[in-house]
Protein backbone atom coordinates (compact mmCIF):
# COMPACT_ATOMS: atom_id res chain seq x y z
CA UNK A 1 0.00 0.00 0.00
CA UNK A 2 1.49 3.10 -1.13
CA UNK A 3 2.42 6.04 1.41
CA UNK A 4 -0.20 8.41 1.67
CA UNK A 5 0.29 12.14 2.78
CA UNK A 6 -2.29 13.95 4.60
CA UNK A 7 -2.82 17.34 3.37
CA UNK A 8 -2.36 18.67 7.11
CA UNK A 9 1.42 17.14 6.82
CA UNK A 10 1.92 18.51 3.07
CA UNK A 11 1.13 22.22 4.71
CA UNK A 12 2.95 21.80 7.35
CA UNK A 13 0.66 19.88 10.27
CA UNK A 14 -1.63 23.29 10.48
CA UNK A 15 -4.45 22.44 8.19
CA UNK A 16 -6.72 22.31 11.08
CA UNK A 17 -6.06 24.94 12.65
CA UNK A 18 -6.05 26.97 9.62
CA UNK A 19 -9.81 25.94 8.47
CA UNK A 20 -10.69 26.72 12.38
CA UNK A 21 -9.11 29.94 12.03
CA UNK A 22 -10.62 31.03 8.53
CA UNK A 23 -13.67 29.82 9.91
CA UNK A 24 -13.50 31.71 13.36
CA UNK A 25 -12.56 35.03 10.93
CA UNK A 26 -15.36 34.41 8.31
CA UNK A 27 -18.02 34.18 11.47
CA UNK A 28 -16.45 37.38 12.74
CA UNK A 29 -16.72 39.17 9.57
CA UNK A 30 -20.36 37.91 8.67
CA UNK A 31 -21.06 38.69 12.66
CA UNK A 32 -20.04 42.38 12.05
CA UNK A 33 -21.90 42.49 8.86
CA UNK A 34 -24.94 41.39 10.63
CA UNK A 35 -23.79 43.77 13.75
CA UNK A 36 -24.33 46.56 11.07
CA UNK A 37 -27.75 45.54 9.81
CA UNK A 38 -29.15 44.69 12.22
CA UNK A 39 -28.33 47.66 14.21
CA UNK A 40 -29.75 50.36 11.26
CA UNK A 41 -33.16 47.76 11.40
CA UNK A 42 -33.75 48.08 15.32
CA UNK A 43 -33.23 52.00 14.94
CA UNK A 44 -34.83 53.02 11.85
CA UNK A 45 -38.04 50.32 11.42
CA UNK A 46 -39.55 52.63 13.56
CA UNK A 47 -39.56 55.49 11.44
CA UNK A 48 -40.45 53.73 8.29
CA UNK A 49 -44.17 53.47 7.45
CA UNK A 50 -46.03 51.52 5.41
CA UNK A 51 -48.69 53.92 3.19
CA UNK A 52 -52.10 52.92 1.97
CA UNK A 53 -53.45 55.90 -0.51
CA UNK A 54 -56.89 56.19 -2.49
CA UNK A 55 -58.73 58.51 -4.43
CA UNK A 56 -62.66 58.45 -5.74
CA UNK A 57 -62.70 58.69 -9.36
CA UNK A 58 -65.94 58.18 -11.69
CA UNK A 59 -64.52 53.75 -11.79
CA UNK A 60 -64.48 54.01 -8.57
CA UNK A 61 -62.25 53.79 -6.02
CA UNK A 62 -58.57 53.74 -7.08
CA UNK A 63 -55.70 52.14 -4.61
CA UNK A 64 -52.12 52.55 -4.36
CA UNK A 65 -49.18 52.25 -1.74
CA UNK A 66 -45.65 52.64 -0.94
CA UNK A 67 -43.60 53.49 1.73
CA UNK A 68 -42.64 56.84 3.98
CA UNK A 69 -40.52 57.74 6.19
CA UNK A 70 -40.88 60.17 9.66
CA UNK A 71 -38.99 63.09 9.62
CA UNK A 72 -40.71 65.26 12.86
CA UNK A 73 -42.06 63.73 15.67
CA UNK A 74 -45.34 65.26 15.15
CA UNK A 75 -45.55 63.50 12.07
CA UNK A 76 -44.59 64.96 9.12
CA UNK A 77 -43.97 61.49 6.79
CA UNK A 78 -41.05 62.09 3.73
CA UNK A 79 -41.92 59.85 0.54
CA UNK A 80 -42.23 59.97 -3.72
CA UNK A 81 -44.51 62.34 -4.83
CA UNK A 82 -45.78 59.65 -7.50
CA UNK A 83 -47.08 57.59 -4.48
CA UNK A 84 -49.43 59.99 -3.46
CA UNK A 85 -50.23 61.59 -6.86
CA UNK A 86 -54.18 62.12 -6.66
CA UNK A 87 -54.46 60.94 -3.57
CA UNK A 88 -57.68 62.07 -1.72
CA UNK A 89 -57.18 60.54 1.35
CA UNK A 90 -54.36 57.64 3.25
CA UNK A 91 -53.10 56.02 5.86
CA UNK A 92 -49.41 55.19 7.51
CA UNK A 93 -48.87 51.80 9.35
CA UNK A 94 -46.25 51.41 11.43
CA UNK A 95 -43.92 48.06 12.71
CA UNK A 96 -45.64 48.35 16.05
CA UNK A 97 -49.15 47.86 14.71
CA UNK A 98 -50.16 51.63 14.88
CA UNK A 99 -52.51 52.60 12.11
CA UNK A 100 -52.98 56.58 11.40
CA UNK A 101 -54.66 58.38 9.29
CA UNK A 102 -52.73 60.70 6.24
CA UNK A 103 -52.68 63.94 4.93
CA UNK A 104 -50.60 65.11 1.91
CA UNK A 105 -48.94 68.32 2.70
CA UNK A 106 -47.45 69.28 -0.28
CA UNK A 107 -45.74 67.73 -3.40
CA UNK A 108 -43.19 68.34 -5.99
CA UNK A 109 -43.43 66.14 -9.14
CA UNK A 110 -39.84 67.88 -10.20
CA UNK A 111 -38.04 66.16 -7.81
CA UNK A 112 -40.29 63.38 -6.67
CA UNK A 113 -40.20 64.47 -3.41
CA UNK A 114 -43.42 64.52 -1.32
CA UNK A 115 -44.56 65.25 2.72
CA UNK A 116 -47.38 64.00 4.29
CA UNK A 117 -48.58 64.38 7.62
CA UNK A 118 -49.81 62.08 10.05
CA UNK A 119 -52.75 62.55 12.73
CA UNK A 120 -51.44 61.93 15.93
CA UNK A 121 -47.81 62.53 18.06
CA UNK A 122 -44.80 60.69 19.82
CA UNK A 123 -43.66 59.59 16.68
CA UNK A 124 -39.86 58.00 15.92
CA UNK A 125 -37.87 60.41 13.21
CA UNK A 126 -35.06 59.39 11.23
CA UNK A 127 -31.92 61.13 10.81
CA UNK A 128 -31.75 62.79 7.56
CA UNK A 129 -27.51 62.07 6.24
CA UNK A 130 -26.10 63.45 3.65
CA UNK A 131 -25.74 61.30 -0.06
CA UNK A 132 -22.66 63.65 -0.89
CA UNK A 133 -20.53 61.70 1.54
CA UNK A 134 -21.53 58.15 -0.21
CA UNK A 135 -18.80 56.07 -1.93
CA UNK A 136 -19.44 53.76 -4.40
CA UNK A 137 -19.50 50.36 -2.97
CA UNK A 138 -20.75 51.57 0.54
CA UNK A 139 -22.95 49.39 2.08
CA UNK A 140 -26.82 50.41 2.46
CA UNK A 141 -29.97 49.55 3.67
CA UNK A 142 -33.29 49.53 2.05
CA UNK A 143 -36.22 49.55 4.20
CA UNK A 144 -40.04 49.57 2.97
CA UNK A 145 -43.20 47.70 1.70
CA UNK A 146 -42.30 45.82 -1.21
CA UNK A 147 -45.37 44.42 -2.82
CA UNK A 148 -47.08 44.96 0.36
CA UNK A 149 -44.67 43.39 2.68
CA UNK A 150 -44.33 45.72 5.44
CA UNK A 151 -40.90 46.56 7.76
CA UNK A 152 -38.83 44.77 4.51
CA UNK A 153 -35.19 45.07 4.57
CA UNK A 154 -32.88 44.79 1.68
CA UNK A 155 -29.27 45.34 1.90
CA UNK A 156 -27.05 46.17 -0.66
CA UNK A 157 -24.50 48.88 -1.99
CA UNK A 158 -23.98 51.81 -3.63
CA UNK A 159 -23.46 50.80 -7.47
CA UNK A 160 -22.89 53.88 -8.67
CA UNK A 161 -23.26 58.30 -7.80
CA UNK A 162 -24.03 60.88 -10.08
CA UNK A 163 -27.17 59.46 -11.85
CA UNK A 164 -29.67 61.81 -13.22
CA UNK A 165 -33.50 60.52 -13.36
CA UNK A 166 -35.66 62.97 -15.50
CA UNK A 167 -38.89 64.09 -14.06
CA UNK A 168 -42.20 66.13 -15.31
CA UNK A 169 -44.67 68.02 -14.47
CA UNK A 170 -47.48 69.12 -16.85
CA UNK A 171 -45.11 71.27 -19.30
CA UNK A 172 -42.14 71.47 -17.09
CA UNK A 173 -39.39 69.13 -17.13
CA UNK A 174 -35.90 68.47 -15.29
CA UNK A 175 -33.60 65.95 -14.36
CA UNK A 176 -32.98 65.04 -10.52
CA UNK A 177 -29.19 65.37 -10.24
CA UNK A 178 -26.69 63.04 -8.10
CA UNK A 179 -29.36 60.28 -8.25
CA UNK A 180 -27.89 57.03 -5.79
CA UNK A 181 -28.21 53.54 -7.66
CA UNK A 182 -27.85 50.62 -5.41
CA UNK A 183 -28.25 46.70 -6.08
CA UNK A 184 -29.88 46.90 -3.06
CA UNK A 185 -33.27 44.74 -3.93
CA UNK A 186 -36.16 47.11 -4.92
CA UNK A 187 -39.63 46.33 -6.03
CA UNK A 188 -42.45 47.80 -6.35
CA UNK A 189 -44.07 49.29 -2.77
CA UNK A 190 -40.17 50.37 -1.74
CA UNK A 191 -41.25 53.36 -3.01
CA UNK A 192 -40.51 56.42 -0.76
CA UNK A 193 -38.89 54.45 1.62
CA UNK A 194 -35.88 54.93 3.54
CA UNK A 195 -32.38 53.84 1.65
CA UNK A 196 -29.83 53.96 4.75
CA UNK A 197 -25.92 54.12 5.21
CA UNK A 198 -24.33 51.95 7.90
CA UNK A 199 -24.88 54.58 10.81
CA UNK A 200 -28.79 54.51 9.95
CA UNK A 201 -29.19 57.96 8.79
CA UNK A 202 -30.98 58.05 6.10
CA UNK A 203 -29.38 58.90 2.36
CA UNK A 204 -31.78 58.25 -0.18
CA UNK A 205 -35.68 57.80 -0.65
CA UNK A 206 -36.12 54.64 -2.95
CA UNK A 207 -37.57 55.88 -6.21
CA UNK A 208 -36.98 53.52 -8.97
CA UNK A 209 -36.25 50.29 -10.09
CA UNK A 210 -34.65 50.44 -13.52
CA UNK A 211 -35.76 47.71 -16.17
CA UNK A 212 -38.93 45.85 -17.57
CA UNK A 213 -39.37 43.47 -14.53
CA UNK A 214 -38.85 42.67 -11.00
CA UNK A 215 -35.25 42.31 -9.82
CA UNK A 216 -33.11 43.54 -11.64
CA UNK A 217 -30.61 44.90 -9.27
CA UNK A 218 -30.89 48.21 -10.17
CA UNK A 219 -32.54 50.97 -8.12
CA UNK A 220 -32.94 54.41 -7.58
CA UNK A 221 -32.71 56.39 -4.71
CA UNK A 222 -33.48 60.58 -4.61
CA UNK A 223 -30.58 62.04 -2.22
CA UNK A 224 -30.84 63.90 1.14
CA UNK A 225 -28.45 66.28 0.11
CA UNK A 226 -28.60 70.04 0.65
CA UNK A 227 -30.83 70.72 -2.10
CA UNK A 228 -33.25 68.37 -1.41
CA UNK A 229 -33.21 69.22 2.34
CA UNK A 230 -34.31 72.45 0.53
CA UNK A 231 -37.12 71.33 -0.83
CA UNK A 232 -38.02 69.19 2.30
CA UNK A 233 -38.24 72.31 4.33
CA UNK A 234 -40.68 73.99 1.49
CA UNK A 235 -43.29 71.41 1.48
CA UNK A 236 -43.49 71.37 4.75
CA UNK A 237 -44.01 74.93 5.34
CA UNK A 238 -45.74 76.05 1.86
CA UNK A 239 -46.87 72.16 0.83
CA UNK A 240 -44.96 73.79 -2.53
CA UNK A 241 -41.49 74.48 -4.28
CA UNK A 242 -40.54 77.68 -6.15
CA UNK A 243 -38.07 77.14 -8.92
CA UNK A 244 -36.84 79.99 -11.26
CA UNK A 245 -37.43 79.32 -15.29
CA UNK A 246 -34.45 80.14 -17.41
CA UNK A 247 -35.91 78.24 -21.06
CA UNK A 248 -32.76 76.29 -21.82
CA UNK A 249 -31.88 72.94 -22.39
CA UNK A 250 -27.99 71.89 -22.36
CA UNK A 251 -25.19 70.09 -21.19
CA UNK A 252 -21.86 70.10 -20.42
CA UNK A 253 -19.00 70.67 -22.96
CA UNK A 254 -15.23 71.46 -22.61
CA UNK A 255 -13.95 74.77 -23.26
CA UNK A 256 -11.50 75.81 -26.30
CA UNK A 257 -7.92 75.19 -24.45
CA UNK A 258 -6.68 78.66 -25.01
CA UNK A 259 -10.01 79.61 -22.62
CA UNK A 260 -9.83 76.90 -20.57
CA UNK A 261 -6.10 78.23 -19.74
CA UNK A 262 -7.62 81.67 -18.95
CA UNK A 263 -10.25 81.04 -16.43
CA UNK A 264 -8.78 77.77 -14.70
CA UNK A 265 -11.55 75.10 -15.61
CA UNK A 266 -11.73 72.70 -18.51
CA UNK A 267 -15.49 72.66 -18.82
CA UNK A 268 -18.66 74.66 -19.45
CA UNK A 269 -22.28 74.56 -20.45
CA UNK A 270 -23.27 74.60 -24.10
CA UNK A 271 -26.83 75.56 -24.93
CA UNK A 272 -28.34 72.86 -27.11
CA UNK A 273 -31.77 75.40 -27.18
CA UNK A 274 -33.82 78.25 -26.38
CA UNK A 275 -37.26 78.36 -25.93
CA UNK A 276 -39.40 80.88 -28.22
CA UNK A 277 -40.15 83.99 -25.62
CA UNK A 278 -38.50 82.68 -22.68
CA UNK A 279 -36.27 84.31 -20.49
CA UNK A 280 -33.15 82.85 -22.01
CA UNK A 281 -34.50 84.16 -25.02
CA UNK A 282 -35.01 87.65 -23.97
CA UNK A 283 -31.88 87.93 -22.68
CA UNK A 284 -30.01 87.26 -25.67
CA UNK A 285 -28.98 84.09 -25.42
CA UNK A 286 -29.03 81.52 -28.28
CA UNK A 287 -28.06 78.07 -29.14
CA UNK A 288 -24.38 77.08 -28.93
CA UNK A 289 -23.46 80.21 -26.27
CA UNK A 290 -20.95 78.27 -23.71
CA UNK A 291 -22.46 79.30 -20.03
CA UNK A 292 -19.05 80.34 -18.12
CA UNK A 293 -20.85 81.79 -15.55
CA UNK A 294 -23.93 82.89 -13.72
CA UNK A 295 -23.45 85.85 -11.26
CA UNK A 296 -19.90 84.80 -10.46
CA UNK A 297 -21.21 80.94 -10.11
CA UNK A 298 -18.63 78.81 -12.25
CA UNK A 299 -21.05 76.40 -14.19
CA UNK A 300 -19.81 72.96 -15.42
CA UNK A 301 -22.82 71.39 -15.59
CA UNK A 302 -26.51 71.82 -15.93
CA UNK A 303 -26.88 70.83 -12.41
CA UNK A 304 -24.69 73.97 -11.25
CA UNK A 305 -27.28 75.92 -12.90
CA UNK A 306 -30.07 74.33 -11.60
CA UNK A 307 -29.35 74.49 -7.93
CA UNK A 308 -29.41 78.72 -8.68
CA UNK A 309 -32.59 78.38 -10.28
CA UNK A 310 -34.72 78.44 -6.49
CA UNK A 311 -37.26 80.59 -5.75
CA UNK A 312 -34.59 83.63 -4.85
CA UNK A 313 -33.94 83.86 -8.86
CA UNK A 314 -37.46 84.51 -9.28
CA UNK A 315 -37.20 88.56 -10.62
CA UNK A 316 -33.84 88.47 -10.00
CA UNK A 317 -31.51 89.76 -13.17
CA UNK A 318 -28.52 87.82 -13.32
CA UNK A 319 -25.45 88.28 -14.99
CA UNK A 320 -24.52 85.30 -17.40
CA UNK A 321 -20.41 85.20 -18.91
CA UNK A 322 -20.74 83.61 -22.06
CA UNK A 323 -18.74 82.25 -24.82
CA UNK A 324 -19.62 83.01 -28.65
CA UNK A 325 -17.53 83.24 -31.71
CA UNK A 326 -14.77 83.38 -29.94
CA UNK A 327 -15.22 86.44 -27.98
CA UNK A 328 -16.81 86.90 -24.29
CA UNK A 329 -19.74 88.52 -23.77
CA UNK A 330 -21.95 89.33 -20.65
CA UNK A 331 -25.94 89.35 -20.75
CA UNK A 332 -28.48 89.75 -18.29
CA UNK A 333 -31.48 87.73 -17.94
CA UNK A 334 -34.45 87.80 -15.48
CA UNK A 335 -36.03 84.31 -14.10
CA UNK A 336 -39.76 83.83 -14.16
CA UNK A 337 -41.07 81.35 -12.25
CA UNK A 338 -41.24 77.73 -13.47
CA UNK A 339 -44.95 76.43 -13.84
CA UNK A 340 -46.37 73.01 -15.00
Amino acid sequence: MPDVEFIDAILGGDAGTGRSARTAEDGQALDAYSRVVTSVVDRLTPSVANLRVWHAGRAGRAEGGGSGVVVTPDGFILTSAHVVEGVDRGAATFVDGREVAIDVAGRDPLSDMAVVRAVGADFSPAELGDAAALRVGQLVIAIGNPLGFGGSITAGVVSALGRSLPTRSGSASRLVENVVQTDAALHPGNSGGALADGRGRVVGINTAVVGPGLGQGIGLAVPINTATRRIIASLMTSGRVLRAFLGITGGPRPLPPRLAREIGRRQGIEVVDVVDGSPASRGGLRSEDLLLEADDVPLEGMDDLQRLMDGDAIGRTLSFRTHRGGRTLTLEVTPTELRG
